[in-house]
């Protein structure tokens, strides 16, 4: 995935020539940035699914589109130049502001598997588009929303690794990280709610491996977008909870990332052969709890705030 997008870089690249004083080294910078925050790219690709889980299929890649027009927006528009001022006048907010964006990614997190353990036994939700425009519009600034947390991520992610470089070439990687990583993940999150598609076309082909094979994307679409949706959920806690678990680190909270470390030593010693696999698991599942720990308590401030609220407006009437 980092690869394809350095490729795309490399062509998007000729046009920032005017702007750069020399393309190859933008180019260069803005393949390392991205590939740093390959991880978080991943998981946007997962999270977004979610939002067309159930949706009227004719509607998906319309959503998707206005989805990917409102992460471009996000970045070139509000992100992109509120970091460059941050990082030029006041570095040290950044950590902070990442961190806010981390907790809302647990909430979000959290609060899903909050409603999946205390149902509220409402009838069964028609897809958004045969709600009509508001259902859908609601479903579209969801998705936008959460993908502001994680463009921001993506995008404080790239600006660490060029953070040294001149104030326009630092804006020019920027940009094309932006590009990008869009073109990417909504790219690919459109290939993904869209393969019914060729597995119906596939199905229909007189070749018989053509068709079982389309017979089989047919049927398992289905479950992928089902475990796309629940997997969307764990990366929000995840990428939500590493954020937060970073962000202490980097106050001078070591206490918890040095748990994490300890955990991560303990497993090389006890399984060297793994090569690193099972300490970016044991970081993983840290962040990952860490994230359910931090989003339970903030659903529960937030259920708490609206119970008052509800019993003010009862007493009120």
């Amino acid at each position: 995935m980092a690869g394809g997008l350095v490729a795309l870089l490399d062509d998007v690249a000729a046009l920032a020539r005017l702007a750069a004083a020399s393309v190859d080294d933008v180019a260069a910078a803005a393949g390392k940035a991205s590939a740093k925050a390959a991880g978080v790219v991943v998981d946007d690709a997962a999270v977004t699914p979610r939002y067309v889980h159930g949706v009227d299929p004719k509607r998906e890649l319309s959503i998707i589109g206005r989805i990917a027009k409102g992460s471009l927006r996000n970045k070139l528009l509000f992100i992109l130049p509120g970091l460059l001022l941050l990082s030029q006048f006041l570095p040290w907010v950044l950590t902070p502001l990442l961190m806010v964006g981390g907790a809302y990614l647990c909430f979000e997190g959290a609060e899903k598997i909050w409603h999946v353990l205390h149902p509220h036994h409402e009838k069964k939700e028609e897809p958004s588009s045969a709600q009509g425009p508001e259902a859908e519009q609601h479903v579209v600034s969801g998705a936008i929303r959460t993908d502001f947390i994680l463009s921001t991520e993506i995008m404080v992610i790239s600006l660490n690794e060029v953070a040294d470089e001149p104030f326009l070439s630092r804006a020019v990687i920027l940009v094309l990280v932006a590009l990008g990583i869009t073109a990417l993940v909504y790219g690919v999150v459109a290939l993904i709610v869209r393969m019914d598609d060729v597995g119906v076309s596939l199905a229909g082909r007189t070749s018989t491996l053509a068709q079982r094979t389309g017979t089989l994307l047919v049927k398992a679409m289905p479950k992928v977008l089902s475990a796309l949706a629940v997997i969307g959920i764990a990366a929000m806690l995840w990428v939500g909870g590493h954020i937060i678990l970073v962000g202490t680190d980097d106050l001078g909270w070591h206490t918890i990332y040095g748990w994490v470390h300890d955990l991560e030593h303990w497993i090389a010693d006890v399984m060297p052969f793994a090569d690193g696999a099972f300490e970016w698991v044991a970081n993983t599942a840290a962040s990952a709890v860490l994230g359910l720990l931090i989003g339970a308590v903030v659903v529960l401030l937030v259920n708490g705030v609206k119970r008052l609220r509800r019993g003010k407006a009862s007493a009120a009437h």
